[in-house]
């Protein structure tokens, strides 16, 4: 079982690239939305009952997945309620049940970013969608959570979706034999 840990940050393209990856291997999304999203019908974000159940579906989805020999690719974007040692925990849960975890980080510059994160896609997902919002979470350093491992770093920015998902798939060694499994 394989972990792809997709991280970067904001409009970076990791939910773009995981989806053509996911198209390529065979391999299912994780896209860490849709946790935040269900939560946030009970929880407001940042508080601590959401933080913790996150980080509790999160990892219990990694483990049940390594248990059950069913790969995953996890999308991530580093930001201040996420406990610094967050990363560690999600290979500690995937070797523990037989798996690796995998991390790819993609990257972007900011003027591309604020180019992107008004992009109609964005919102359907609830995903942050204003420049405006963007340029105040990064002043107050909400966007600076701990920056996970990178085994391959690819810049979104030069390089197509498509082609960033084959990059990940030949560094990784994933084909559609990866898929789903158990």
């Amino acid at each position: 079982m394989d972990l792809v840990f997709l991280h970067g940050p904001v409009a970076s393209g990791k939910l773009t690239v995981a989806r053509q990856l996911s198209e390529l291997t065979g391999i299912p999304v994780f896209h860490n939305h849709l946790v935040v999203d269900l939560l946030l019908e009970v929880f407001e974000f940042g508080s601590p009952e959401f933080v913790r159940l996150r980080e509790t579906f999160w990892l219990d989805t990694f483990a049940a997945a390594a248990d059950a020999d069913t790969s995953l690719i996890f999308t991530f974007a580093p930001e201040s309620t996420v406990p610094a040692d967050f990363p560690e925990r999600a290979v500690s849960a995937v070797n523990d049940h037989g798996g690796r975890v995998r991390f790819a980080s993609l990257e972007v510059s900011a003027a591309e970013q604020e180019r992107r994160i008004e992009n109609t896609d964005r919102k359907k997902f609830g995903k942050l969608a204003s420049v405006e919002t963007l340029r105040h979470l990064r002043t107050a350093g909400s966007l600076a959570g701990e920056v996970p491992p990178a085994d391959i770093a690819i810049d979104t920015e030069s390089v197509s979706p498509t082609d960033a998902a084959a990059r990940l798939a030949d560094a990784f060694g994933l084909s559609s034999a990866h898929g789903r499994r158990g």
